[in-house]
């Protein structure tokens, strides 16, 4: 035999069940035993990262810069029909993508260097 089932009035549908504890506040972070967060150090802008980063890689930067402006050259000859200067400078783009890449590697190897 099948139970009988009293169907829902709306005062039971809009009052939800407020005897359950919750079981985490979203709006406080949870509290960890034997654990204390370090304080929040103030968030950097894009900008203030930047320039911090530039600072410690200047390369890198110096870089991308001479990447775009090859490209950027090399580009405008390919669309002037200039097909010798276009070649040229594409490979210089590709020799400053590789001084770009070179200057990572060479950065984080120093970062990682400095901090032991």
């Amino acid at each position: 035999m099948a139970a009988a089932t009293t169907p829902a009035t709306p005062d039971q549908l809009s009052k939800p069940n407020r005897s359950a504890p919750v079981p985490f506040d979203f709006s406080q972070p949870p509290i960890i035993e034997g654990f204390t967060p370090l304080p929040r150090i103030k968030e950097e802008t894009f900008q203030e990262k930047f320039m911090r980063k530039g600072k410690e890689n200047p390369f890198v930067p110096i870089g991308c810069l001479g990447t775009v402006a090859v490209l950027a050259m090399g580009l405008r000859a390919c669309l002037q029909q200039k097909t010798q200067q276009s070649q040229m400078l594409m490979r210089a783009r590709v020799f400053t993508q590789g001084f770009t890449v070179i200057a990572s590697i060479v950065g984080v190897f120093a970062a990682t260097m400095r901090n032991k």
